[in-house]
């Protein structure tokens, strides 16, 4: 007869914690998810705003700049140097430089 009072009450409360822990779990996942989308979505547009400069310094000065420098003191452009390794490879005046943006990993 003990035993029995006391699995009723944890019958009643058992439903709402379980609805609460799935929530919470989904509530994480979902946070995880947009911070991964944000990550590759910024990694996108540094790579995009380095083309976009190199292609504008290629229409006003009628070559490509030299190198990565360059183009953050004449055009402007700020990577994130803290999260992205920016690759420039000058090919000569009138090619498109070969541009690779890759996140970095935090060594600890």
């Amino acid at each position: 007869m003990f035993l029995r009072s006391r699995s009723k009450p944890l019958k009643r409360f058992l439903p709402p914690i379980c609805l609460t822990l799935l929530l919470f779990a989904l509530a994480i996942y979902s946070i995880q998810t947009m911070q991964k989308q944000m990550a590759a979505e910024s990694l996108r547009l540094t790579e995009d705003s380095v083309r976009r400069a190199a292609v504008q310094c290629y229409a006003l000065e009628g070559s490509y700049a030299p190198d990565l420098a360059y183009l953050i003191e004449s055009y402007g452009i700020r990577p994130d140097t803290n999260r992205f390794l920016v690759h420039y490879m000058y090919q000569g005046d009138n090619l498109l430089p070969d541009i690779t943006v890759i996140p970095m990993r935090n060594v600890k």
